[in-house]
């Protein structure tokens, strides 16, 4: 079998060459690394706005009379807390703490509810869903029938709002509408959230419809903008806002805890739940790594894996992720390191092609909007 068949295409594969895409392998799937260029797309979120074919991302049911219990006990948010049309992000943990993958949790209505889950993980998460089913709990995979794109920035509400009547300014930040009508296309779910650290809306849809909704919506935004943006602009852009990115970020062996999104962990909340008691143990020993935000000072940009030293030499950790941030005009990344060179001022080095080049840990989210 050939690589080009062996990778999974979304439903709007078809288009991306009308728009110029460059399209790579990513984590299994083609996907359109970017249009125009990376920068351009990562200002136009930042300035007006960019529309983002996100349909690789996993999508499951959970419905039933205790569908409620059984998520709280999978996941380590409290999801008592949420109202009907309320999203909420949190993790999957292992017994020992580490993390099956961050999602989003959103509630439809009483006993149904839709988990939003990473691509390269949807079957793992999926087997690990089944595995720990209890109650009266049914499940349903609707990865491959559902598309999701993202119009995030500035002007995205205004573009949306030129095909929908619904009221999106009414729909406030981790909310959503359900069975919205955008331009003819019915049963939309428009939550307001997304992954560039913009304003902006996550829009879920029948995958048949997904390749016209992209055309319409950037119909509507040419006059104010609007691009269409690939993972470049998006993994810039979430790295200035300091959202994780499962398999560099969050991993089996890196808690919730560690890498930062300890907001998201409610060790307090009534019901038990899957590594509970592993992170309850981390929170209480203190933590011996944390995620930082790093700045290089020297000459060189921190990639995935490069080594994180003292200025004594000595090993301490290792680059989850970095880029020259297009907004800060710096070399930023995020950092797996020892606790005790974690506070903000602490002077580190990072070895890039076999040079220890001078770095600095920095406050983040590197970027904020506004």
């Amino acid at each position: 079998m050939s690589i080009e068949t062996a990778l999974k295409r979304t439903p709007l594969f078809e288009t991306y060459k009308k728009y110029g895409a460059k399209v790579i392998d990513f984590g299994g799937w083609e996907l359109p690394v970017q249009f125009s260029s990376i920068l351009e797309e990562h200002e136009a979120v930042r300035k007006e706005a960019g529309l983002f074919d996100v349909s690789h991302m996993g999508e499951v049911f959970v419905e039933g009379k205790d569908a409620e219990s059984y998520i709280n006990f999978l996941v380590t948010n409290d999801v008592t807390k949420l109202s009907t049309n309320q999203a909420q992000y949190t993790a999957m943990c292992y017994p020992d703490g580490g993390t099956v993958d961050d999602l989003l949790v959103y509630k439809l209505e009483n006993e149904k509810y839709l988990l939003v889950i990473n691509a390269s993980n949807i079957d793992k998460d999926f087997e690990w869903m089944k595995q720990h089913v209890k109650g009266d709990v049914t499940l349903q995979n609707i990865s491959n029938e559902t598309a999701q794109l993202a119009i995030q920035g500035p002007k995205a509400e205004g573009i949306l709002q030129k095909l929908t009547e619904t009221n999106l300014s009414e729909i406030g930040s981790f909310k959503f509408a359900q069975h919205v009508n955008i331009s003819g296309i019915s049963d939309v779910i428009v939550s307001r959230t997304g992954y560039t650290g913009e304003d902006g809306f996550e829009l879920y849809l029948a995958a048949n419809k997904a390749e016209e909704l992209w055309e319409k919506l950037l119909e509507a935004g040419s006059e104010d903008g609007l691009k269409p943006c690939g993972l470049g602009a998006r993994d810039t852009l979430r790295l200035e806002a300091r959202l994780a990115l499962y398999g560099q970020e969050l991993l089996s062996d890196i808690s919730p805890l560690e890498a930062g999104i300890g907001f998201a962990v409610k060790t307090n909340k009534e019901n038990d739940f899957i590594g509970k008691e592993a992170l309850l143990e981390q929170k209480q020993a203190g933590l011996k790594r944390k995620l930082v935000g790093i700045e290089v000072t020297g000459r060189g940009i921190p990639r995935h894996g490069y080594k994180i030293v003292s200025e004594s030499g000595e090993g301490i950790g290792v680059v989850t992720s970095g880029t020259q941030s297009p907004s800060l005009k710096k070399s930023i990344g995020l950092a797996l390191i020892a606790a005790e060179y974690s506070e903000v001022g602490t002077p580190l080095k990072v070895e890039i092609r076999n040079k220890q080049i001078d770095a600095v840990v920095i406050k983040t989210p590197f970027y904020k909007k506004g």
